[in-house]
């Protein structure tokens, strides 16, 4: 497919859209496009043949925003009503996973940060016999967990069953609490 560069004005949003990016992480894809407007290039925006986003909403909103004149589009034009439902929907998923200690060994989290990706906060040392003590809970053999301090839904209930399946409850009251905090 051949990449083309036209007048935004041209390219029309998709009313059919479902996906959203707001507040802070709509400013984040602004500023990304300010500052490395050649990704725009390399990862066009998908029309259909009457120039109606399938794949690129949110970033045609931001180039919008940002003030550019032109953007770069391939044209899906060979698509059923159908076909298109799903390019909009599969386009939007996220299959796969981060590799959360290549990211942490391996790159610099700040500018991982900086670039967009939301890196969770990670507490080291978290006695937790302390914390049971604290709470009028039992106090058994001192331990120290890894807790993740800010986390998806299903990436919580990932961590339960892990700690479940490795030390019992005890884990699970400390990371109940942590998530209704």
């Amino acid at each position: 497919m051949k990449v083309n560069k036209v007048k935004i004005s041209e390219v029309k949003t998709n009313p059919k859209n479902p996906r959203l990016i707001k507040d802070d992480k709509f400013r984040k894809l602004v500023k990304s496009i300010q500052e490395f407007p050649q990704m725009l290039e390399l990862r066009p925006i998908v029309v259909d043949e009457n120039n109606i986003v399938l794949g690129g909403n949110m970033r045609l909103k931001a180039c919008k925003e940002a003030g550019l004149k032109e953007v770069y589009i391939v044209k899906a034009d060979n698509l059923t009503e159908l076909q298109k439902d799903e390019f909009i929907v599969k386009d939007n998923v996220g299959f796969g996973e981060w590799d959360w200690d290549m990211l942490a060994n391996e790159w610099d989290s700040e500018r991982l940060n900086y670039w967009g990706l939301e890196v969770p906060i990670f507490s080291n040392d978290i006695n937790l016999d302390d914390f049971f003590q604290e709470n009028n809970q039992p106090n058994e053999k001192e331990k120290t967990f890894d807790i993740i301090l800010e986390y998806t839904e299903e990436e919580y209930h990932e961590v339960i069953e892990l700690f479940e399946k490795k030390s019992g409850s005890r884990e699970k009251i400390v990371l109940d609490l942590l998530k209704n905090t």
